[in-house]
């Protein structure tokens, strides 16, 4: 079981990260959109990890910290939630946001996220209500300052959306009709936007 990854942030996208240790070895790491926010900017990092293994194929997961990966390992005790929607769901909501909801037995937000249903939206919030309330306030800042949006953040937008499910014309829909809306959207907001609204 891997706890967590120290080391050159070598390649930084808003669905993975690339990071280089001290063995010379570098790894994907899958991450939500909360965690890249926290990223961004910074040259060395520490994700605490989430290691999926099956016959067919080893994927990592990584968290900026512990609290973001429970709530992620919580979701897929969830039956209907796999690895890719819990970071979704992370990707659209933050922690925070989605215990708020849990607690307020609020589904109809929580099925606003990409690939959540209303009786997956309902199961999430039966399953998790006792056990995120244990959790206490969660509290996660996100980075404030980014760049200006440009052709070069919309073609990330969409590489992450296309990674995140998506099919590549939804994806470019997606992003279009969020920078319509307001042109200075960071990539991240375009992402969340498109999770969002674009069914």
């Amino acid at each position: 079981m891997y706890e967590y990854i120290k080391g050159i942030l070598a390649e930084l996208t808003p669905s993975y990260a690339v990071v280089e240790t001290t063995d010379g070895l570098a790894r994907l790491i899958n991450i939500s959109l909360s965690t890249f926010s926290e990223l961004e900017g910074k040259k060395d990092c520490k994700l605490f990890l989430h290691h999926i293994q099956r016959e067919d194929v080893q994927q990592l997961y990584g968290f900026f910290d512990k609290t973001e990966r429970q709530v992620f390992r919580l979701l897929l005790d969830v039956s209907g939630i796999g690895p890719n929607t819990a970071r979704v769901i992370l990707s659209t909501m933050k922690p925070q946001e989605l215990q708020r909801a849990v607690m307020q037995e609020d589904s109809k937000t929580i099925s606003r996220v990409k690939g959540i249903g209303a009786k997956t939206a309902q199961r999430v919030v039966i399953d998790l209500k006792d056990k995120i309330s244990k959790l206490g306030e969660i509290e996660i800042s996100g980075a404030q300052n980014s760049p200006q949006i440009n052709s070069l953040q919309r073609e990330e937008a969409v590489a992450a959306l296309i990674m995140l499910g998506y099919p590549k014309n939804q994806a470019e829909k997606g992003a279009d009709t969020a920078l319509k809306k307001n042109p200075a959207m960071k990539a991240e907001d375009i992402i969340k936007f498109a999770l969002r609204e674009v069914k």
